[in-house]
């Protein structure tokens, strides 16, 4: 009896932590942090702020500048899973300087924007952009999708829904199904979780030239995650891969440089 009481207490202790897991999934995907930054604060005060509106009604914040001719693109930047667009505001400083236009977007429920991500939710916000995007003049033709870690997921889905001129993936994963796997093996989680972001089933759908960073010793989406991406692309596509570049370092390595040869070969400067 005995040993029934300890595997009876052990199977309820599991099914406890797995619930746990479940419930509370989406506070271990999301890091929002809420306070509103400022461009200047950041180092980058021609930047300016605007309201994105999204179709559920949110006006998001962003930040943006024009490209500085209309032979440059825009870039659409999707961040990652944490912090706020000035925390990025440092990885958007070469493409500013290059004269491209930069969009900053930020999520709901990041930056101090009303709501709470989920994967619809930052589709919904990545659709406002572009809508601001073409609002603004500029041709589909002329942007370029960023997607940053969790970003990656939400440019690859925008870019199945429309053509852009170019897709840029930094540190992209096949699905959060399989990095909540790996994060978590003692649970059945792939098969919990409500927020896939599946680009495995959606990469073969981008008709725009894809460019791959990742850094090889990147502990949070393993670049052989990257790699399994990036095998399943369409051509056009390209990679590279940074031997020493963890998950948020790949800028220390030059990262920003392979972008912008890339851009620039892509649109013919």
């Amino acid at each position: 009896m005995r040993v029934f009481r300890i595997l009876a207490v052990g199977f309820l202790t599991y099914g406890a932590l797995v619930g746990a897991l479940t419930v509370f999934q989406r506070h271990l995907m999301y890091f929002p942090d809420t306070h509103k930054p400022e461009p200047a604060d950041f180092g980058v005060p021609e930047m300016a702020e605007v309201t994105l509106k999204t179709k559920d009604g949110l006006d998001l914040l962003a930040w943006y500048r024009a490209p500085q001719s209309e032979a440059l693109p825009v870039i659409l930047y999707f961040h990652g899973n944490a912090g706020h667009i000035g925390f990025r505001a440092a990885k958007v400083r070469p493409y500013l300087d290059a004269g491209f236009g930069v969009l900053l977007l930020s999520y709901r429920g990041y930056a101090g924007n009303p709501g709470k991500p989920t994967e619809e939710g930052l589709y919904q916000d990545g659709r406002a952009a572009v809508a601001f995007v073409a609002g603004e003049g500029i041709g589909a033709r002329r942007t370029v999708f960023y997607g940053e870690s969790l970003g990656s997921g939400v440019a690859v889905q925008l870019a199945t829904e429309g053509t852009p001129g170019a897709v840029v993936l930094e540190a992209p994963f096949t699905s959060a199904a399989d990095i909540a796997a790996k994060s978590f093996p003692f649970a059945p989680a792939r098969y919990l979780v409500w927020d896939r972001f599946a680009s495995i089933d959606k990469i073969g759908g981008v008709k725009a030239p894809l460019f791959f960073i990742h850094g090889e010793r990147d502990r949070v989406v393993p670049v052989g995650n990257g790699r399994k991406l990036f095998s399943a692309a369409p051509e056009p596509k390209s990679a590279r891969y940074f031997a020493g570049a963890g998950h948020n370092d790949l800028y220390m390595y030059g990262a920003a440089e392979e972008v912008i040869a890339f851009i620039r070969k892509t649109f013919g400067d």
